[in-house]
């Protein structure tokens, strides 16, 4: 019963920093961040929140995680606003990867299939 709430909270906060990401931090650096998922500990003390950006540029990536790295504190402080929970998790942002490698993958199949 606790996974399921680990897992409510979890999409409630990536649902919540999306929204604070694209209405309340100016900074042109997070712009293109979409959040894709958000993975709690147990005690809800740390959220490991996975995001994406449109650009494929290792200077735009390097630049929205040091974004998100400044805002955190606004995401925080929103995410206090706007969620009743007890504490606010600890935020730490990763560049997701697993789009990048799925496009990979399909045009390594891509390729094979032209090949035949």
């Amino acid at each position: 019963m606790a996974n399921h709430r680990i897992d409510r909270v979890g999409m409630e906060i990536k649902r919540e920093v999306n929204e604070i990401l694209h209405k309340k931090v100016r900074d042109p650096r997070v712009q293109d961040v979409t959040i894709t998922d958000v993975q709690m500990l147990g005690d809800l003390s740390m959220a490991k929140v996975y995001y994406t950006i449109h650009s494929d540029l290792a200077s735009d990536n390097q630049k929205a995680q040091i974004g998100l790295e400044k805002a955190t504190g606004t995401i925080k402080r929103e995410l206090g606003r706007n969620l009743t929970m007890y504490k606010i998790p600890d935020l730490t942002f990763i560049k997701d990867e697993s789009i990048e490698y799925g496009n990979k993958i399909d045009q390594m199949l891509r390729d094979l299939e032209s090949k035949n």
